[in-house]
């Protein structure tokens, strides 16, 4: 029993540290595209008729590191801002798929071709389903709200702060506790799972990508969570296409993702994302098996000795702590005589709906500091004059949340 403890726990080292230096300049690439690419920006050119605001919302969304639960928050915005239903849909399907900080994982644990292919396929699904709903579907465009109308006077901020709060303390809060998941899991398939398991039918072809599709589809597996998971089922004999449809279905959907997606797009649009993301799922993976088969090509990775073991233990150890901050709540100390509220809040969806919320306030006029407990659905406001609670509600609201005050 106590060696198959530690036999585990090396397994998840092993695994922790190989992705390591790869997740790390994932997340300072993510930090730089949300400097770059802000929500108030990309939401402009998703609007109008065509095909370009599908292509720029399936192009757009590849690269950002959203989760399918983070997502939806983004696309709904979007969606008062005057975006069409095709481009919400491209989006929605192209964005949870993969990342950044995810592709860099896919190229470390499953090698060039998994790490090419998977973008790819996200692109070309988002497309063609973009396309489908704009097909299909008539438009409705809704009206931009008051809320949307309002905003915050915008107060200059350090980008390069910005940056780096993102890419190493919002983003890692969202994926750091699915990751760590993911990990553990693929580490007990190692352990557990017997090399002949995957030996019948459902380790091969399309009835196993069918079963996976039927597993993967109702769950919630992140992006970036859902490769250690992946590698671990290859390396006990699935096919790199039956991986594939797990990546794909796994991230794209979620059963709390699709019932919020009915509201936010309609029915009929949900109906052709799924449709789209089950037929290009099985696509993709009957087009990378084949392409293993004719290319004699390894499904697993041959780029783990691309770095040197050490950088790779100290990248381990600099990410636990960059999850440890990001995870473990902090409390900032304020000079006497602050002035500020407490507040129940509603509405948000993960982590990095708390960070947005809190960087959103606190470039409104008289905040000076905004602190999101998402765990415990509370926000603490510290003011800098005299302003009331209403006026905080008012602004809180104005950005998509309900806040409702405490003593």
């Amino acid at each position: 029993m106590y060696e198959s403890i530690v036999q585990g726990l090396l397994v998840f080292w092993d695994t922790f540290a190989e992705m390591s230096p790869y997740l790390l300049f994932g997340f300072l690439v993510a930090g730089l595209l949300y400097v770059l690419l802000p929500a108030s920006q990309v939401g402009k050119h998703l609007g109008g008729k065509g095909i370009m605001p599908v292509l720029k919302a399936a192009i757009l969304g590849v690269p950002l590191p959203l989760c399918s639960c983070g997502v939806i928050p983004v696309a709904a915005s979007f969606r008062k801002k005057g975006a069409t239903r095709g481009a919400i849909t491209a989006f929605l399907i192209s964005t949870p798929q993969t990342g950044v900080d995810s592709i860099m994982i896919t190229l470390s644990m499953l090698g060039p071709v998994f790490a090419v292919f998977r973008p790819l396929f996200a692109f070309i699904s988002g497309l063609a389903g973009g396309f489908l709903v704009d097909a299909m579907v008539k438009e409705e465009t809704e009206p931009l709200s008051e809320a949307e109308k309002s905003c915050c006077n915008n107060r200059k901020s350090n980008r390069f702060m910005e940056m780096l709060h993102y890419g190493f303390v919002s983003l890692p809060a969202d994926i750091a506790r699915p990751l760590l998941l993911g990990i553990i899991i693929s580490s007990l398939i190692a352990l557990l799972v017997p090399p002949e398991f995957f030996s019948g039918f459902w380790g091969k072809g399309i009835y196993g990508m069918l079963f996976m599709m039927l597993v993967a589809i109702p769950i919630y597996v992140c992006a970036t969570g859902s490769v250690p998971i992946a590698a671990a089922l290859i390396a006990k004999g699935i096919s790199p296409g039956i991986a594939f449809v797990f990546l794909m279905t796994g991230p794209a959907t979620n059963a709390a993702t699709i019932a919020t997606m009915i509201k936010t797009i309609g029915k009929k649009a949900t109906f052709y994302y799924l449709a789209t993301v089950i037929i290009t799922a099985l696509l993709g993976g009957l087009s990378l098996d084949y392409l293993f088969s004719i290319g004699n090509l390894p499904p697993i990775t041959y780029c783990h000795d691309f770095l040197p073991q050490s950088i790779k233990t100290l990248c381990a150890f600099v990410l636990l702590g960059v999850f440890g901050y990001s995870l473990f709540p902090k409390k900032i100390f304020f000079k006497q005589g602050k002035t500020y509220f407490l507040f129940s809040i509603q509405g948000l969806k993960c982590q990095s709906c708390a960070r947005k919320l809190e960087k959103a306030l606190q470039d409104c006029q008289g905040i000076k500091k905004a602190m999101v407990d998402f765990d415990r659905r509370e926000m603490k406001v510290f003011i800098e004059q005299d302003i009331s609670k209403e006026y905080i509600i008012e602004k809180t609201l104005a950005l998509g949340y309900m806040a409702q005050g405490r003593e």
